[in-house]
């Protein structure tokens, strides 16, 4: 039974919404297993779909959830994209951690001061009310949050920069876009060097400054907003790698897609290694350090 169509629990809590029902069950197993033996728990952040023309779901691919729990070694927790059905301080309550994934709907331009054309494309304002709160208010935190390209893009917004709807567009820039034919291998094959500006913290991720990456996407940064630093860029100076200033605590987001062969990827493993480091120490309680 969809989330849309059971708004109780008939299990066990009887009468409590299903978010209340899911806290009920994360402190159950949190007291359970103890801090010390349990997996940090990652949300990441559905996107809707609709099935046959006819039925709503909110779902994530296996790609992320895999990420999350071989290469990051955390638990994935799909977190719907309903924002009249969830409270903020229950999801970070929830979590430990957060994973803004890829989505073909974009962000709407209103809500970076922009009028919607049909460049935009399809969005989905679910979502929209759902991550660009939960990047603010992680960031202020110092809670980990990783944001993989629209979560890239949430990002930028979130900080108050904008967004161009279709960057191939723009003078002197590569088409980003996903191949439109070909194999799944074929379409998250490597594709541009993504190069770090100096004292980036990709640079000790990564053990260099320059990295292949795939790409596809059509947006991209116009403005980066208050605190985004621009860490990387492609060839045609299109920004791919973001940290936020100050950030207490984990805030890293690129414009790629690192969720494809997470575990084998030689750029892919080590980010996500850092995101599962920064969740155990989010959940040890370890003080938090600026970026």
């Amino acid at each position: 039974m969809s989330f849309e169509q059971q708004e109780t629990c008939p299990g066990l809590c009887p009468g409590a919404d299903v978010i209340k029902c899911l806290l009920i069950v994360v402190g159950y197993c949190r007291n359970k297993r103890g801090l010390a033996m349990r997996k940090p728990i990652v949300g990441i952040v559905a996107n809707a779909h609709l099935i046959n023309d006819q039925y709503w779901i909110q779902g994530s691919s296996r790609m992320n959830v895999e990420a999350v729990a071989d290469a990051a070694d955390a638990m994935p927790l799909i977190i719907p994209s309903l924002p009249e059905r969830l409270e903020l301080d229950d999801i970070l309550a929830a979590c430990d951690g957060f994973l803004l994934t890829g989505g073909r709907p974009n962000v709407h331009p209103e809500e970076y001061g922009h009028e919607p054309t049909d460049a935009h494309g399809d969005f989905d304002r679910g979502r929209d009310g759902i991550a660009l709160p939960l990047i603010r208010s992680c960031v202020d935190r110092g809670q980990p949050i990783l944001g993989v390209c629209r979560g890239f893009q949430e990002f930028n917004v979130a900080m108050g920069g904008t967004l161009h709807p279709e960057i191939r567009d723009l003078p002197g820039r590569l088409n980003h876009r996903m191949p439109p034919d070909g194999t799944i291998e074929e379409k998250f094959a490597h594709r541009h060097p993504i190069k770090m500006i100096a004292g980036s913290p990709y640079i000790d991720l990564f053990g260099s400054d320059e990295v292949m990456v795939n790409s596809l996407h059509g947006q991209g940064i116009e403005e980066p907003g208050l605190r985004v630093i621009i860490d990387g860029t492609a060839p045609d100076g299109t920004p791919e790698a973001i940290t936020i200033k100050d950030a207490p605590g984990f805030a890293m987001a690129v414009q790629w897609h690192p969720e494809y062969k997470a575990t084998e990827d030689p750029v892919s493993r080590p980010l996500f290694a850092a995101f599962g480091n920064a969740l155990r120490d989010w959940l040890r309680g370890v003080p938090l350090a600026a970026e």
